[in-house]
């Protein structure tokens, strides 16, 4: 099977990531979304780009990939991290971002041609006595920061 890049909306790429996601919610926005598609037009994999997550560390030069969700198709994490920094630097971006958890080998990263540059220690999550956040089952993993330029 042969993907190919294909252009979703917002609310289709939500969609898509509410159904596929194995651990997170989609996202809130974004900057864009890219899919991948097969021959017969069938999506099989969304990636949502944003704003960093952490507001001070947003430089104005970087953006995050938030979310990719796939049906499993071969190769389909791999396309829209290697699209979602072609459309990036298309934008005028010089970096992009994004993490995966502990457990998560990151092959579709380096086949991508990412890099690890960072280890994250675990959190005790979003909440904090002055703003309470509900658990969404990811506090306490650790994480890994990837990053293309």
């Amino acid at each position: 099977m042969s993907l190919h890049l294909v252009p979703v909306r917002s609310r289709d790429a939500r969609a898509y990531c509410a159904m596929w996601h194995r651990h997170h919610p989609p996202p809130v926005g974004q900057i864009f979304a890219i899919g991948a598609a097969d021959d017969t037009g069938v999506l099989r994999g969304v990636a949502i780009v944003g704003r960093r997550v952490a507001r001070h560390l947003d430089d104005g030069q970087t953006l995050e990939v938030t979310r990719t969700a796939t049906d499993g198709t071969q190769n389909a994490n791999s396309l829209l991290y290697g699209a979602a920094w072609r459309a990036a630097k298309a934008l005028g971006y010089t970096r992009l971002i994004t993490y995966t958890q502990a457990g998560e080998t990151g092959a579709s990263l380096h086949a991508a041609g990412w890099r690890v540059i960072a280890q994250r220690p675990p959190t005790p999550g979003w909440s904090r006595p002055s703003r309470p956040r509900d658990s969404h089952g990811t506090d306490h993993i650790a994480r890994t920061l990837w990053e293309v330029a």
